[in-house]
């Protein structure tokens, strides 16, 4: 504005002198004025595609910081279907499904058609978080699943089941037989099964024991408390290699075969006693009929 007054000066100055002057004084201050203005424009174009580019990197850094975000949810999902896939596959082998029921291993089959479009942030984080919650509540469906079976595998592995000696026979039965010594009938509250002196004896099923020593007639016994109101009772050993108060798995030695107390020679003598009953052994123990 300063160079448009000064130039309106000088025309006026030179209007009474050549007119070719004011002209061209005309186009020199017409010139000017329009360079100011377009240095003007292109000041305030700079400024905006600045402020543009503050607000592009803002808006990457936002949707970088959202990617990061859902990577992590993704990780821990993962993580929770490494989780199940394993519980799944131990519950597999637990509850003995048959081979290829439930194969962890193997892809899911899904598919499908029709159009498809971007997915917005919003619904993506929806989603996985519709995945966390299924997660969670197969994860705690699981967990008891496991825990019924665990119960069940403890009952089963707690109930006689299995011959104290291996790869023997049964001398001897149940009930009411002619005594060994001669002395006319006599009740037998167990089975004998064919041993020689030193043979293993094992517990029939998971317990603690609850007695080690000699008793009368039964010389070296072992009794085993298996928790479920079943106790078991092995004779007649040479000798007894647990202590009351040991914990036991079925198939573990708890003593070594023998004739002691009253015995004719080398057999277990094997007792099965349920809620304080004596009851046959033959019903639990399978091949031993």
């Amino acid at each position: 504005m300063h160079y448009a007054r000064l130039g309106a000066s000088r025309i006026a100055g030179a209007g009474g002198r050549n007119p070719l002057a004011v002209i061209a004084a005309t186009l020199v201050i017409g010139a000017a004025t329009g360079a100011a203005v377009q240095s003007a424009e292109v000041n305030a174009l700079r400024a905006e595609l600045a402020s543009q580019d503050t607000q592009l990197e803002d808006t990457r850094r936002a949707a970088q910081r959202e990617v990061n975000a859902l990577a992590a949810r993704l990780g821990e999902l993962q993580a929770q279907a490494n989780r199940l896939n394993a519980l799944g596959d131990r519950l597999t082998r637990v509850a003995q499904l048959g081979d290829g029921e439930f194969d962890f291993n193997s892809p899911v089959g899904i598919g499908g058609h029709g159009p498809a479009g971007d997915m917005a942030a919003g619904e993506l984080r929806d989603g996985i978080a519709g995945v966390d919650l299924e997660f969670d509540a197969a994860g705690g469906q699981l967990s008891v699943l496991e825990m019924l079976l665990f119960n069940r595998e403890l009952d089963r592995n707690a109930v006689p089941s299995r011959s104290p000696v291996a790869a023997s026979y049964i001398t001897s039965g149940f009930g009411r037989r002619a005594d060994p010594f001669g002395r006319g009938a006599a009740w037998h509250k167990g089975i004998d099964f064919s041993a020689r002196t030193g043979d293993t004896v094992m517990a029939v099923a998971d317990g603690v024991i609850s007695y080690s020593g000699v008793r009368s007639g039964y010389g070296n016994v072992v009794e085993i408390d298996h928790g479920n109101g079943y106790v078991t009772r092995y004779a007649h050993n040479s000798r007894n290699v647990v202590q009351v108060g040991d914990l036991v798995r079925s198939g573990q030695k708890v003593a070594r075969a023998g004739s002691t107390g009253r015995s004719t020679g080398a057999h277990v003598h094997f007792e099965v006693w349920e809620n304080g009953r004596v009851v046959n052994p033959r019903k639990f123990l399978g091949n031993h009929g």
